[in-house]
């Protein structure tokens, strides 16, 4: 999944916004709530995560995830495009959603997650 890919998914998401982050880089937010960042050079992504999702994942392959900053439950994750499984990254991508929607728009997603 390329940069392009990984916009259009997150844009379909209910209530996602694109804005610029703090570095220039693409934003993605739901109510003004930061959820998944694109790097500048759109080789990675950045996606928040359950603390114990990011560990697993880093440790079954460290090529593709890295781990970056976690704060209570929750812990942040860097996917490298190129080498992500597609469908793995879809569900981390929707997931990072969920775990920052609120329940209203969480339910609109019926199908588990956009095309």
């Amino acid at each position: 999944m390329d940069a392009e890919a990984v916009t259009k998914m997150l844009l379909a998401l209910p209530g996602v916004e694109e804005h610029v982050g703090w570095a220039g880089q693409p934003a993605f937010k739901v109510r003004k709530k930061g959820f998944v960042y694109l790097s500048a050079d759109e080789t990675s992504v950045m996606l928040k995560a359950l603390r114990e999702e990011q560990e697993a994942l880093v440790a079954e392959d460290p090529e593709v995830y890295t781990p970056s900053w976690a704060s209570g439950r929750f812990a942040w994750l860097e996917v490298k495009l190129a080498v992500a499984d597609e469908g793995e990254l879809r569900e981390l991508l929707t997931e990072a959603w969920r775990l920052t929607a609120p329940k209203m728009l969480v339910a609109q997603l019926t199908d588990g997650g956009p095309d």
